[in-house]
């Protein structure tokens, strides 16, 4: 065979040989690097989604598609100061239907940073998608502003927004940890321990001048609202009670049991409303999250903090 028939025979060859072979990488699929690399994408995406889930609500003034925006950030101190709002989608159109959630279609939460102040209200939706409040707002201060809703066919959101009320402003401190609080003539008795990371169930018992009442009223379709906000950042956390009026089994008082998770250690500020006689009343507690195992130091009673 001469030399030109020898190379074009071992050319056929190579041809032959590099065809199989890629013939078998396609049917084996990517490398294990490849795949392990995939793998490490796929487990990192999961993991950011996983932090994502939990992060507490109202830290952020746009979550997914949809933004909490004031009408104004700064107003003057007054005791009806009207509030304008509305909550915008990505393309910057106003919501205009929301489900409804604890017998309202948006919470509307506001409170001082120092947490003083802290006011739970029912604002109007009006024909241009926007919401309306007055506020009591006699005390400057810089003020957090929560919206808290469900849009209709959606998730349940919290967004959070600033509001600067001007005037000479100077915080308060935190009050201690404390077992009871007292509003008007009622004193209401936290029962239970936070522990980070865990659901913990929390029970607060309503006396009315010492007397147990046993006939507190529904409001917002329970016998309680509970919101629990993070000293420092003021992380807003869903709380939620267990059963409802007319279940047949939740008692009308004197406790409420709510079922409550909190995402790190430290202090937080408890706001429970309770409707009795046709009154609802707001209590306040300063509770420490401890890790289990921690033992607490209960404090004496303090009044209720400017509510």
């Amino acid at each position: 065979m001469n030399t030109p028939q020898k190379l074009a025979g071992f050319t056929a060859v190579l041809a032959v040989v590099f065809a199989t072979a890629f013939g078998v990488g396609a049917l084996i699929g990517p490398t294990e690097q490849a795949g392990a690399q995939q793998s490490h994408d796929m487990h990192g995406s999961s993991h950011a989604a996983n932090e994502g889930d939990r992060l507490p609500g109202g830290l952020m003034v746009s979550d997914g598609a949809y933004t909490l925006k004031l009408a104004t950030t700064q107003t003057a101190t007054g005791i009806n100061v009207p509030l304008r709002f509305q909550i915008v989608d990505s393309g910057g159109r106003p919501l205009t239907r929301y489900a409804t959630s604890h017998d309202k279609p948006l919470h509307l939460i506001v409170v001082r940073r120092d947490m003083v102040g802290f006011q739970h209200v029912h604002p109007v939706l009006n024909a241009d998608g926007s919401w309306s409040v007055p506020l009591n707002l006699t005390r400057a201060g810089d003020y957090r502003v929560f919206a808290d809703f469900v849009p209709e066919g959606g998730e349940a959101l919290t967004l959070g927004a600033d509001l600067h009320v001007g005037g000479d402003y100077g915080p308060q401190p935190l009050p201690a940890p404390a077992a009871t609080a007292r509003v008007a003539d009622y004193t209401v008795t936290l029962a239970g321990e936070l522990v980070p990371a865990q659901s913990s169930k929390l029970s607060l018992s309503v006396a009315q001048n010492g007397k147990p009442v046993t006939d507190l009223q529904p409001y917002l379709g329970a016998y309680g609202h509970l919101v629990a906000l993070r000293n420092g950042d003021l992380a807003y956390l869903h709380v939620h009670p267990d059963g409802h009026p007319g279940d047949g089994v939740t008692a009308a008082g004197p406790t409420i049991d709510f079922e409550a998770t909190t995402p790190s250690a430290g202090d937080y500020r408890l706001f429970l409303d309770f409707r009795h006689n046709g009154v609802v009343h707001t209590a306040e507690f300063t509770v420490t999250a401890r890790p289990a195992g921690q033992p607490t130091q209960p404090q004496p009673a303090t009044p209720a903090h400017g509510h």
